[in-house]
């Protein structure tokens, strides 16, 4: 399926999306559009439907209300076997920062590279290219063990990086960091943006996001609400 978006259509859009468990409501009636090229934070406490937003726009849930698009492109309309294709194409930096802990650094990154078939030749370009980007190409040969949280954070965004992602999906990509490295990592994924890559972040680090000056986005119990400014989350 092609990703890329047409100059004259939103890049996201919810229309009313409702995503409904057996035993609770994650989302109920969120509106909101994304245009290409914008850094976006979904911010909220605990359980507001930050990640689940994240998560539908990934296919990792599937709506049960409403529209949601990508590219124009109902999401619940993409069979499941175009669903690897579509994560493909977008980068996605989950919470637990989820690296292989027997493969080295490089070897982390390389493996998304890989998994897309790229050849042995590109990946030994591209993989020192993306870690110097992100300012760990000096841990390469480091297992992930052997790395502070801020570092396998770094790991993480080159990974959802590596193949080029016309939007990133970032899930608290500071939750475990202390404050200055979660301000690097922000300064980083706005470094980021300004290449051209949208970033779509959920966070409740209100401290990190005001300090951004981004659009921001607020959900509580599932719902879109207004901003307020100054607001502290737990």
């Amino acid at each position: 399926m092609e990703l890329p978006p047409s100059p004259s259509q939103p890049l996201v859009v919810f229309d009313q999306v409702e995503v409904k468990y057996a035993d609770r409501v994650a989302l109920d009636g969120v509106s909101f559009e994304v245009q290409k090229g914008e850094f976006v934070f979904f911010v909220g406490k605990t359980g507001a439907g930050k990640s689940t937003v994240l998560k539908v726009i990934s296919r990792e849930v599937r709506h049960t209300g409403g529209r949601a698009l990508l590219n124009g492109r109902e999401l619940n309309g993409v069979r499941p076997s175009e669903v690897p294709l579509l994560r493909r194409q977008m980068g996605i930096v989950p919470q637990d920062f989820a690296l292989l802990a027997g493969k080295r650094v490089w070897e982390n990154v390389a493996y998304a590279m890989r998994a897309v078939g790229a050849s042995a030749r590109e990946v030994r370009r591209r993989v020192p290219e993306i870690l110097e980007r992100v300012n760990i190409g000096h841990r390469a040969d480091a297992f992930p063990h052997e790395l502070s949280g801020g570092e396998q954070q770094r790991v993480a965004i080159a990974r959802a990086l590596i193949n080029n992602p016309v939007l990133l999906l970032a899930d608290e990509p500071t939750g475990n960091l202390d404050p200055e490295h979660s301000i690097e990592i922000m300064e980083l994924l706005a470094q980021l943006n300004v290449r051209g890559t949208t970033v779509l972040v959920a966070s409740h680090d209100m401290m990190v996001v005001e300090l951004m000056g981004k659009r921001v986005i607020r959900l509580e119990a599932g719902r879109v609400v207004p901003p307020v400014e100054g607001m502290g989350l737990a």
